[in-house]
């Protein structure tokens, strides 16, 4: 029983983190649906912070409009990205920046490298990725 939770965590925590916002809303409704999932204990065991409310919201907003104003054009995927993002942080992926271009790289906006480099001092710098 303890090793069907832990992968179903696992295989859990790895498809959210590959959602976008309105894919992750379906993933979670899903994974809500499902017996024994626990989605904020998946979204910590993977390296994903709680959705920012409020003060800390605009604060995540403010601080990554000042790297790459276009990715708060859509707030909710601005946020996902964020959110996914502190993955690959709080798991020491081996190209951090990359993986933050690639995320914040949407819908007519493109994010560099070196911008995804400074997301991810921002989110460091704000804390948001603690879990």
């Amino acid at each position: 029983m303890r090793t069907t939770t832990l992968t179903a965590v696992a295989v859990l925590a790895a498809a959210l983190t590959a959602c976008s916002s309105s894919d992750s809303s379906d993933a979670r409704d899903t994974a809500s649906s499902t017996p024994g999932v626990d989605i904020a204990a998946a979204e910590k065991a993977a390296g994903i912070p709680p959705i920012p409310t409020g003060t800390k919201r605009q604060q995540l907003l403010d601080a990554l409009a000042e790297v790459n104003p276009g990715v708060v054009a859509y707030e909710d995927k601005a946020i996902d990205a964020a959110r996914n993002q502190c993955s690959a942080l709080n798991r020491h992926a081996a190209r951090p920046e990359w993986a933050a271009s690639q995320r914040f790289s949407y819908r007519g906006v493109t994010t560099t490298e070196a911008q995804g480099k400074q997301i991810n001092e921002a989110l460091t710098s704000l804390g948001f990725c603690k879990v």
